[in-house]
């Protein structure tokens, strides 16, 4: 179905279905967009995301915007040509990728009469349906809440039973009822006092991580970047991924085991997206703050994505809002995904291009065949060696528990055995277990050395 240009009469996909949704993504007309992304690429994602909650795009529609207008964003005989199709094809809803202020949105359910979304309520609707731990929905309600505040002009709808998320779509069985500001108020304290004690066991187990300890290797990237498959390819684990946007949106963590025999901890986060609401940011902000006490951080892009250069963009702007950015954003390594839907020659630049970097990145790989994989854990591998400490140690005589000690939670370089029967050691020893060693062996840590590349990144940082 080829696409009408920019600004045409909206196009059509087929006969009106009763779950249909009429996407319309507003652009300014005479501003190219700092990410580079084309209007029909936002569109095309619009779609997709609408997809993502079950409603099939029965029209799609690029319209040009000088500048918002302050009643409905778009012009008056824009508003007009689409309440025209609405009443043709009477859409279960109207989606505006874009954002809209609450009279906006309001007065162009009224000449539509229809039920409008905006960008911020679709990805909220999305968020809702798919959460599955106690974090995960009491996040993302306090996101729905602080952007419902603002719309008291209208009544809200409640969860529906039927179909989970949180009501922005409405539908038969849903129960509706009128609230008021102080009563999103309450709840929005109750869902903070609640989160702060889920926060509060994030931090004991963050905590515990670090005494065990295995270093954290995460992944992060656009949504639907392939980061579940490539977690399920390298830890084994099964994981939902799923051909659409926001498969996950819960943090999973699962052990890795490295070429070398070491075991880090890989964990799974949720996808970015281009304008990410800024209330979800806030709400996830516990969560994708495991980003910042990660020693590894994989940036996984889907490079055969016409948009990829602007996902990546995307991304970096949202590390850079966690307080990610300058030195440790440097260290950051890109891992090239989906290499295998590449056309032959760009795949053969991929490779050649992941060759030329000794290791530095950026990396291709195939989650789907597994190219590259080794690679990347080799990676891995030699990035938690870097951090490594160097320690020489001396081992008793005879003090054979000592030294199965020392081959147990270092790696021995080099071994030498002293004319008077002491053993030599020459350890290298990750840096979260730096200490330990030191203090099994009696050496002590150079004063004001970073225990772990966590506290060293903490130290850039501040």
């Amino acid at each position: 179905m080829s696409r009408k240009q920019k600004g045409s009469s909206p196009q059509l996909a087929e006969p009106s279905a009763p779950s249909g949704a009429f996407v319309i993504h507003p652009f300014l007309k005479n501003e190219r967009p700092e990410n580079g992304r084309s209007p029909e690429a936002a569109l095309v994602e619009a779609e997709g995301l609408t997809l993502g909650i079950g409603l099939k795009p029965v029209a799609s529609w690029l319209v040009p915007v000088t500048a918002p207008t302050p009643a409905t964003f778009i012009g008056g005989g824009k508003v007009n040509e689409a309440a025209a199709l609405c009443a043709e094809l009477n859409p279960a809803v109207v989606i505006f990728d874009g954002p809209l202020s609450p009279v906006q949105q309001r007065n162009l359910e009224n000449k539509m009469k229809a039920k409008v979304i905006d960008r911020t309520g679709l990805i909220l609707e999305i968020f809702g349906e798919r959460a599955r731990t106690r974090e995960g929905r009491l996040q993302v309600e306090l996101a729905h809440l602080t952007y419902q505040r603002s719309r008291l002009v209208r009544s809200w709808t409640h969860l529906e039973r039927q179909r989970g998320g949180f009501g922005f779509l409405g539908g038969p069985g849903e129960s509706q009822i009128e609230t008021d500001r102080r009563l999103i108020g309450e709840r929005i304290t109750r869902i903070k006092d609640e989160l702060k004690e889920v926060v509060r066991t994030r931090t004991l187990h963050r905590t515990a991580r670090r005494r065990v300890p295995f270093p954290i290797v995460a992944l992060v990237g656009y949504t639907n970047a392939g980061k579940s498959t490539l977690f399920n390819a390298l830890t084994k684990a099964d994981v939902v991924a799923e051909d659409m946007l926001f498969a996950t949106l819960d943090p999973t963590m699962r052990a890795l085991k490295l070429p070398g025999g070491r075991r880090a901890v890989l964990s799974d986060t949720v996808g970015f997206i281009s304008d990410l609401p800024t209330q979800l940011v806030a709400a996830f902000r516990s969560t994708l703050e495991e980003v910042l006490e990660a020693d590894i951080v994989l940036h996984v892009r889907d490079v055969s994505h016409p948009d990829s250069d602007a996902q990546r963009m995307d991304v970096e702007d949202v590390l850079g809002s966690l307080g990610f950015e300058g030195e440790r954003l440097d260290q950051v390594t890109e891992v090239w995904n989906k290499i295998d839907l590449l056309k032959p020659d760009d795949a053969a630049a991929a490779r050649r291009r992941s060759a030329r970097s000794a290791g530095r990145g950026p990396i291709a790989v195939s989650a789907i065949t597994g190219e590259g994989l080794d690679s990347l854990k080799a990676h891995i591998e030699r990035r938690l060696r870097a951090e490594e400490d160097a320690v020489k140690v001396v081992v008793p005589s005879g003090d054979g528990q000592a030294l199965a000690w020392a081959y147990a939670n270092a790696a021995v370089l080099a071994r030498r055995d002293l004319k008077d029967g002491r053993v030599e050691l020459r350890l290298s020893v990750a840096p979260e277990r730096a200490d330990l060693v030191r203090s099994r062996f009696g050496k002590k840590r150079p004063e004001g050395a970073p225990k772990t590349p966590r506290d060293k990144h903490r130290k850039l940082k501040n």
